[in-house]
């Protein structure tokens, strides 16, 4: 699994010929990083006198962010899985005429399942924006710079995982779902650079 090897070992894979890992999986891995860092503000305000009135939010803040990290961490390892069943999909046989038909059926199903990892990430990665957002605002102070990184690894990722699904969804012959999946990708791309500039607009001032 790419999530036991080292940071060293991940990198050296990433950096190699094998298509795997890529973008999808970086991208993944991005919103785990975003997920960490958030989970850190967070617990660098709990137990500090300063913030007492903000504790309770703060183990909230960190117990959900902590569950975000564990499931990007999955999803890390999820996006290279789909994209092997895809590969797999084209490597069928496709002599006869039903081979050919039965190829073209798992190309499409795994190409849709290649296009909903990487969604499902932009979405979560979405959805932690708000948590970053508390933990900037209401967080210990000292850590604000590190709530801008986490907000700007996850529209990272949230930008990352779109590309992925948008080149899936290239590949789709079913038209319902790759117009309904390229309007939510618009969505949720405007929102996540709005989030991350609102943020980082606000923290410059004060720097």
């Amino acid at each position: 699994m790419l999530v036991n090897l080292s940071v060293k070992e991940f990198l050296s894979q990433t950096a190699g010929n094998d298509p795997v890992p890529g973008g999808g999986s970086i991208a993944a891995l991005n919103a785990a990083i975003s997920a960490a860092l958030a989970e850190m503000v967070a617990n660098l305000t709990i137990g500090k006198k300063k913030y007492e009135d903000k504790e309770e939010m703060m183990k909230k803040l960190a117990a959900s962010a902590n569950n975000y990290r564990a499931l990007f961490i999955h999803d890390i390892d999820a996006d290279s899985d789909a994209y092997d069943q895809v590969f797999a999909a084209f490597k069928l046989p496709k002599e006869t005429d039903e081979e050919k038909a039965e190829r073209s059926k798992q190309i499409q199903a795994t190409t849709k399942i290649a296009a909903e990892v990487p969604m499902d990430v932009a979405r979560k990665a979405f959805a932690i924006m708000e948590i970053i957002k508390e933990v900037a605002e209401h967080g210990n102070q000292n850590a604000i710079t590190d709530a801008c990184v986490s907000m700007m690894a996850a529209r990272t990722a949230v930008l990352g995982a779109i590309l992925n699904v948008k080149i899936n969804l290239s590949a789709l012959k079913d038209e319902e779902y790759v117009a309904r999946m390229r309007e939510e990708c618009g969505r949720l791309e405007k929102a996540a650079v709005a989030e991350e500039q609102s943020l980082l607009e606000k923290v410059n001032k004060t720097l």
